[in-house]
């Protein structure tokens, strides 16, 4: 056999490798395994990548921060290659991708599905320098926070006065301070054992969340925006994935992760949020909870006391070289509550 001959069959090995490969993502997230972002949507994902790569890609799952660390490194986590895929909050990482903070800002947010599409083309045309260094499967919303309280229902704008809150972001936190509420920062798994303890009053949180933290055991008020109006604030959420591992990948997987990715899983989490939040709502109810809707009227008492929260988040945002009110223009248009 000579070198030509040789030099042929070490290439098409090489090409049989590489056509066989097998991969397995390492998945990480907050939350416990059971809940539906790992069930409804993370997992079906997983399993459809198997199918189309013929078993050759699967996935191992860490869910509840079992490689470690703390929600707000899990963004990092994905970048240095610990995890090859998370799914977080950007604003946990409070400051660090301050353009997609918009979408977090107060009365920005509606529901899940049309939010989480407007995101998607929000981080298309104004966000994708600041995750430059992922490959983003996916953006979303969690269609906007309620509030959940164990001994006093929050009814309008007063209600928020002196009541301690968890929040999820520093946008959050400060819209809660401007509604006269006091924010806490923890993370979801601290939550329920807080309000326990009395530590504080309740959560600002997404239906989602509700059961797979438990806050359906410790709290009996919870209180929300009519159908179809905004929420106080809400939190954007995104699955990110290591870059190095995804241009590793041979250029049929490439391909199974582009295909399963992008606006189909956007609209898969916008899908099974709104449909998780209708079913919780049910569930709440059914177990004896309150739900109070806010009126119009305190709506827009609550609207007018959180306008400083934008003016000063285009502030901050404009030091770090963006412009905030251009942001915050593109983000109402896109969801529809432009004032």
């Amino acid at each position: 056999m000579n070198c030509r001959q040789f030099a042929v069959l070490g290439a098409l090995a090489v090409s049989l490798s590489a056509s066989a490969q097998e991969v397995t993502f390492k998945i990480a997230h907050f939350l416990p395994a059971a809940a539906p972002t790992q069930q409804k949507v993370l997992q079906p994902w997983c399993d459809e990548m198997g199918k189309l790569s013929a078993g050759r890609i699967k996935c191992q799952f860490y869910p509840a921060m079992q490689l470690g660390g703390t929600p707000a490194q899990l963004a990092e986590q994905a970048r240095n290659g610990i995890a090859d895929v998370v799914w977080t909050g950007p604003g946990y990482s409070a400051g660090r991708f301050p353009a997609i903070e918009a979408f977090e800002l107060p009365f920005m947010v509606k529901d899940a599905t049309s939010s989480s599409q407007a995101l998607w083309k929000y981080y298309q045309q104004h966000a994708q320098q600041e995750f430059a260094a992922y490959k983003v499967l996916a953006f979303h919303t969690d269609g906007g926070q309620a509030v959940h309280t164990s001994k006093k229902e929050i009814v309008g704008l007063t209600g928020f006065s002196g009541m301690k809150l968890r929040t999820s972001t520093r946008v959050g936190a400060r819209t809660l301070a401007a509604l006269g509420g006091q924010p806490v920062a923890m993370p979801p798994a601290q939550v329920t054992e807080a309000i326990a303890k009395g530590v504080v009053d309740g959560s600002l949180g997404a239906w989602e969340l509700v059961y797979p933290t438990k806050l359906s055991e410790v709290t009996k008020f919870h209180a929300q925006p009519a159908q179809g109006v905004a929420y106080p604030t809400a939190t954007v959420l995104t699955v990110l994935m290591n870059k190095q591992k995804y241009e590793g990948l041979p250029a049929d997987l490439k391909a199974i992760v582009d295909k399963t990715t992008g606006e189909v899983m956007v609209g898969k989490f916008g899908a099974m949020f709104d449909e998780v939040a209708a079913d919780t709502k049910k569930r709440i109810a059914a177990q004896g909870n309150k739900i109070t809707t806010f009126s119009a009227t305190q709506v827009e008492a609550m609207k007018q006391a959180t306008a400083s929260v934008e003016d000063e988040w285009a502030k901050q945002v404009g030091e770090k070289g963006l412009d905030g009110k251009k942001l915050i223009t593109a983000a109402r248009q896109l969801t529809g509550t432009g004032k």
